[in-house]
């Protein structure tokens, strides 16, 4: 996540979007929008900057800048929602987040959007006609990381998923014309995978800011306690689980990747190198042994590209919807 102090930020009073304009001292939404990390244009190029740093290419030269604009303004809301979410001091994340929501109600009201993050999406809802609902998700998810630090089953991180992956899929649909139910099923699974990838990489990470997303349930089948997490290096118990963790989420992955066969042009492109980056993603902690506390395990590029080859010839099949 982006690292960034906030500081001396106004506190809106709504929830979920709320009421634009409220906040505790009555300040105009241009006060509250200010708290906002990002609010300058240097500050959403510096959010921008971190696409290199994901696990798969955001915006992929070989698209055109069209999509690679559409992409990209995406990729900094997401970011920055997840910046408040993790970096805000813990007091003004809920305010925040709460502050976002209503600078996306207020650009789809067709008004201009105080947050530079917010209003760079301007252009790109006019031409796609991305809905709101995956963008107030995405908030959710953070919102929820306020109150949520450990989840008890697999299915309730799955739900959790729902909210903080899967929404930027449908967003990638919709911004190609792909957004049919089949391939949003799909989409899903891709999303998901890919969430479970970034969690298994940054098990240390997650646990030094008090989350652990590893399901209760599984630490508790392999043996493993919260102080296993929080040594130098993964002991026996954790490998295991970390395998069964990788493993599962590969066949997610799999499950899903046959997308890619349902679009063509640039969208097969774009999504062949979300499935690739998973699969090099997966592979680094295999490659590590499953070791994900003595450090970070990163895909590199020799492994990313005969993936993004892999996923690029998935072989087209019917599903019943026009390409």
């Amino acid at each position: 996540m982006i690292r960034r102090v906030i500081t001396d930020t106004p506190r809106v009073t709504a929830r979920g979007g709320g009421r634009p304009g409220a906040t505790a001292e009555g300040a105009s939404d241009e006060r509250v929008a200010a708290g906002v990390p990002g609010r300058t244009d240097a500050d959403r190029q510096a959010i921008l900057d971190k696409a290199g740093r994901e696990n798969f290419p955001v915006a992929s030269r070989l698209l055109p800048k069209r999509h690679r604009t559409h992409l990209m303004a995406v990729y900094g809301f997401a970011r920055l929602v997840d910046d408040i979410g993790d970096e805000a001091p813990p007091d003004d994340r809920l305010p925040l987040l709460d502050t976002v929501a209503a600078d996306v109600d207020r650009l789809y009201a067709g008004g201009t959007p105080h947050i530079p993050v917010v209003a760079a999406l301007a252009g790109t809802v006019r031409a796609t006609g991305i809905p709101k609902k995956p963008l107030h998700d995405l908030i959710e998810a953070n919102r929820q990381d306020q109150t949520v630090s450990r989840y008890a089953t697999y299915d309730d991180l799955l739900g959790y998923c729902e909210l903080s992956a899967n929404p930027v899929g449908l967003i990638v649909l919709h911004l190609f014309g792909y957004a049919t139910p089949h391939r949003i099923t799909l989409s899903d699974r891709v999303c998901t995978a890919l969430q479970l990838a970034e969690h298994w990489q940054d098990v240390a990470e997650d646990l030094g800011n008090g989350r652990v997303y590893l399901p209760q349930e599984d630490l508790e089948a392999y043996g493993c306690t919260e102080d296993d997490l929080a040594a130098p290096r993964a002991n026996d118990r954790v490998r295991a689980l970390m395998t069964y963790e990788t493993d599962r989420a590969a066949r997610l992955l799999d499950l899903g990747a046959p997308i890619v066969g349902t679009l063509r042009g640039f969208a097969r492109v774009a999504v062949a190198g979300y499935v690739a980056g998973g699969r090099a993603a997966l592979a680094a902690i295999r490659t590590a042994d499953h070791d994900v506390l003595s450090g970070t395990p990163r895909p590199r590029a020799a492994r990313l590209i005969p993936e993004f080859a892999r996923a690029l010839a998935t072989t087209p099949f019917s599903t019943g919807e026009r390409p």
